[in-house]
């Protein structure tokens, strides 16, 4: 499996950036904003797809270990570009919220992609550096989690609390596989949930989303109009799909069709089996990702590809669970297929470095085995 991870890995990201395509393609021509250009999504999504090839190859050549050499650039920059989501006219406000950068016209670009990997980044570094300190209040809990705090806070107040979760999730994965105390982290997780909880509360929008979440057919035609249309695409589609084209709920019927909610429309065109192939599909990256993190040759790498694995699957989760009316509505992109350049930069970017860590790595023995068990399972300073 370790010899043929980065194969299946390269495939299913592949396959994943096909289908997207094609879906775009089916879908992109019937959106409100597509300039009576029924080409104008998937030349775009080209473009960025361009862009994101040349960034996969060059992260697939550069060491991983740059990234460490580097964070403090990428955390920075993420700062900075996160700030200027509230200066204008370089700030772009779309429904209310602040999430975007105006790149002159020709694109939009979002930063809380780049705060994403930075975090990872820093987190990786972080843990590495501090191995031995892993179990103490300060280094292995307060400090790291103030640093990544500070990027939370910046993509909180934009208004995207999807991002923010995410970003949070997975830091606090990172922490428990660099060895923080469970005693520590569930408390926090603990106190997330009630941030959360308290977030809904005092904004009426998150309140009214998870009010429709609760009972989808009576908010069907106000805040749940858009899970109550993907459960009818999915419905329509069934076994075998309507055919390529064929959709209905991309003539202004699902909003967002074409970027959080495209993957009702793989359900309807192409049916269950391309569904199911997407969740296989994410299942391998998952799978794969893991394999190559934990045949990482050194500590950073193991963390590095761990985190990366994770912010890609557990999108693709919440994306997933939202569509299908699993989880209340967030906007969080399908890694790979909805339209947007930012995350399929991000994604693209991000299976490069897998790749690297892949070439780096050491295949599997008993003594690979016993540093992978340290990771979790090691004596620890008391408090």
């Amino acid at each position: 499996m370790q010899r043929n991870s980065v194969l299946l890995l390269v495939l299913a990201a592949a396959g994943l950036v096909a289908i997207g395509m094609v879906a775009l393609y089916s879908t992109g021509a019937f959106a409100p904003d597509s300039h009576g250009d029924g080409y104008y999504f998937v030349k775009r999504q080209m473009m960025w797809l361009g862009i994101g090839l040349v960034a996969c190859v060059s992260a697939a050549l550069v060491d991983y270990r740059f990234w460490r050499r580097t964070w403090w650039v990428w955390y920075g920059l993420a700062a900075v570009l996160l700030v200027l989501c509230f200066v204008p006219p370089i700030g772009m406000e779309i429904n209310g919220s602040r999430r975007w950068i105006n790149l002159g016209g020709l694109a939009s670009f979002q930063p809380s992609e780049v705060a994403k990997l930075a975090s990872i980044f820093f987190l990786a570094h972080w843990f590495t550096r501090h191995e031995a300190e892993v179990g103490r209040w300060w280094l292995g809990f307060v400090a790291p989690l103030a640093v990544v705090g500070v990027l939370m806070a910046l993509i909180a107040i934009e208004v995207d609390i999807g991002s923010t979760a995410l970003v949070g999730m997975t830091a606090v994965l990172i922490m428990f596989v660099a060895g923080t105390r469970l005693r520590l982290l569930i408390p926090l997780a603990l106190f997330g949930v009630a941030v959360g909880v308290l977030v809904v509360w005092l904004m009426p929008e998150r309140t009214a989303r998870v009010l429709a979440f609760l009972d989808l057919e009576k908010h069907r035609l106000e805040e749940g109009l858009q899970q109550y249309m993907a459960l009818i695409a999915f419905g329509s589609g069934g076994i075998d799909g309507l055919g390529l084209g064929n959709g209905r709920q991309k003539f202004s019927y699902l909003p967002y069709a074409h970027t959080d909610f495209i993957f009702p429309m793989i359900g309807e065109e192409l049916g269950l089996r391309f569904t199911l192939l997407v969740v296989f599909a994410y299942l391998v990256l998952f799978v794969c990702g893991a394999c190559i993190s934990f045949h990482a040759r050194d500590r950073f790498g193991l963390l590095l590809g761990f985190g990366i694995t994770m912010v890609l699957t557990l999108q693709a989760a919440v994306n997933i669970g939202v569509t299908t009316a699993l989880l209340p509505n967030k906007g969080l992109p399908l890694p790979l297929i909805s339209y947007g350049g930012s995350n399929l930069l991000l994604c693209l970017g991000a299976i490069g470095v897998l790749i690297n860590i892949h070439r780096k790595g050491v295949p599997i023995d008993q003594g690979a085995a016993a540093t992978l068990l340290r990771v979790r399972v090691r004596p620890t300073p008391r408090l």
